[in-house]
């Protein structure tokens, strides 16, 4: 199961060994312990770089490309990441707290044992992700693609889905209960392998039908 992460970042473990970042970020480096505090950082180039152990407050990132990055024990708080290429990149162990992700590219990313927690994720591209143990909590997820995306052990506890994606995805053990609102744009035949309640079944009955080519009529 993911972990549970502090709210506060004196609570994180490596909090006393965090350093400030200065200046901008950098394709292919290394950043280790490292506390990226504020301001904002555009059109930058983190390609390849390993983020491990680090701390992001109050963050903005607009166009930033972190293809291939890596990402472990990175906890994330308030931050604003807006048009950026998070395709193919690499998160275990991490956390979004309160933030918003718009406009990200994060298909073909690998995520495991990952919390997002009272965030904004619209317009967001995970087709081909590897989502396992992640768990979206009082999320609103709008436009959010997960087409052929394998979800493994996530959960979405009162969380609102809107026009969300699931055409040619694979679920396992998929919890949807919890969610607030459940609202698919498509690929309702990929709920396959998810839990979802009999209220929740009932909301989706008109578009299950639909899908399956089913007309309904009471005369």
């Amino acid at each position: 199961m993911p972990r549970s992460f502090p709210e506060q970042l004196s609570d994180l473990p490596y909090a006393e060994l965090l350093r400030p970042h200065a200046g901008p970020l950098r394709s292919d480096a290394r950043y280790d312990t490292t506390h990226f505090d504020g301001g904002g950082h555009t059109d930058e180039s983190a390609a390849g770089a390993v983020f491990l152990e680090c701390a992001f407050t109050g963050v903005s990132l607009s166009g930033v490309k972190l293809r291939q990055a890596r990402f472990n024990e990175v906890w994330v708080q308030a931050g604003r990441w807006v048009a950026c290429d998070l395709s193919d990149t690499e998160w275990q162990d991490s956390a979004f707290l309160g933030g918003v992700l718009a406009g990200v590219a994060g298909y073909g990313s690998a995520l495991r044992r990952v919390v997002f927690r009272g965030c904004k994720l619209e317009a967001v591209n995970l087709r081909a992700a590897v989502l396992r143990d992640v768990v979206f909590e009082d999320c609103l997820l709008r436009d959010v693609d997960f087409g052929e995306a394998k979800l493994t052990g996530v959960s979405f506890p009162g969380s609102t889905l809107e026009e969300v994606r699931l055409r040619g995805a694979v679920l396992s053990g998929t919890d949807l209960r919890g969610a607030a609102r459940l609202g698919l744009a498509d690929g309702h035949q990929g709920l396959r392998g998810a839990v979802i309640s009999s209220t929740q079944l009932l909301e989706l009955a008109p578009q299950f039908a639909h899908a399956l080519g089913i007309e309904v009529k009471d005369r």
